[in-house]
């Protein structure tokens, strides 16, 4: 069981050169101290199951150059509308009869629009009713569009940093970084947890990784859910286009386990997520990454449009290592509620 702690814990005046210094540690020694916070705050052998379904897929007009639901990419996603909400309780259904605690939703859009919300505020309230937690990724928020989901009884909002700030404008040119400050604050203001991490793997040095984990834990409260994601190459987005063939279409699996670490060392009590690319990891990878303190994964055969290793797989891995899915609150909103 975790032993109690306190806010004073989670530190947000990290500096660059002391999580440099953590990717610099020997990997005994990292993976050490990262299992030694996680079990200072978190249940040990639990893994929260979480599943992610794409209510709206593709058109979207961002340029983000590792997605394949750009309108700017060649990937071969065909837009598609809003969902029907039936069918969206009707998926939330058959995850939370999988095991899933925790249901996601996301939308393929730069912002929802205001006639979308009555649609969106139904899928909130009808997944809540299964007992389920919610969370949604639909884009910039407006602070009255924070508000309104919000009142539906969003638990989480997930909205990613994706990179360093010096490598953001290298991915995508049609937000800033500060657009994604901005809707983070919103999303804070109204009093919905927040879910932003990012992804590795897009040809960032380790400078930018260093400098990726540092903008999430020097923000005034650490995100509740820190999704570390691998960058999947799909053909026809411009980082899929741009790294096949090359050493740098996949990331180290190695480096990858330092960034899980380095994030549970910087933000204690966050659930840090394995996300997308876990299809693609080996079963040692991905053992490697539970010691380093990750405690958190999307479940199924799919993500948004890209497959996932699938509850079979990942119930013999569990099986194997010992896990179990979680049970208990998450540290940082029992702390909240206290």
């Amino acid at each position: 069981m975790p032993t109690d702690r306190t806010d004073a814990d989670c530190r947000t005046d990290w500096t660059r050169a002391e999580i440099a210094a953590l990717f610099e540690l020997p990997f005994d020694e990292l993976l050490f101290q990262a299992q030694s916070v996680h079990r200072a705050h978190h249940r040990r052998g639990e893994v929260q199951l979480c599943t992610l379904l794409s209510i709206k897929t593709g058109g979207c007009p961002e340029d983000c150059g590792y997605c394949s639901q750009s309108a700017h990419a060649a990937s071969g996603v065909t837009a598609a509308k809003l969902m029907d909400v039936d069918a969206v309780l009707a998926s939330a259904a058959e995850a939370r009869g999988a095991g899933s605690q925790r249901f996601c939703m996301g939308a393929a859009w730069r912002n929802p629009k205001d006639r979308d919300m009555p649609a969106l505020v139904r899928m909130i309230q009808g997944v809540r009713a299964m007992g389920m937690e919610t969370c949604m990724t639909l884009g910039m928020l407006s602070e009255d569009q924070a508000r309104t989901l919000k009142e539906a009884g969003l638990d989480y909002y997930n909205h990613n940093i994706d990179t360093s700030p010096e490598h953001y404008a290298s991915v995508i040119t049609t937000r800033t970084f500060q657009d994604r400050l901005d809707t983070l604050d919103h999303v804070r203001e109204a009093g919905i947890n927040v879910c932003c991490g990012g992804i590795v793997g897009m040809g960032e040095t380790r400078a930018d990784r260093v400098g990726f984990i540092h903008a999430l834990a020097t923000l005034p409260r650490h995100p509740e859910s820190v999704p570390v994601n691998a960058l999947i190459p799909i053909r026809g987005t411009v980082l899929g286009d741009m790294l096949e063939g090359t050493p740098l279409a996949r990331i180290d699996e190695i480096e990858f386990v330092r960034t899980v670490a380095a994030a549970r060392i910087t933000m204690p009590r966050s659930m840090v997520r394995l996300s997308a690319g876990r299809e693609s990891m080996s079963d040692a990878a991905q053992a490697l990454a539970f010691m380093a303190g990750a405690n958190s994964i999307f479940t199924g055969d799919r993500l948004l449009t890209t497959p996932n290793a699938g509850d079979s797989r990942d119930a013999d891995l569990f099986a194997r290592l010992g896990l179990a899915p979680l049970q208990g609150g998450e540290p940082m909103r029992a702390s909240a509620a206290e």
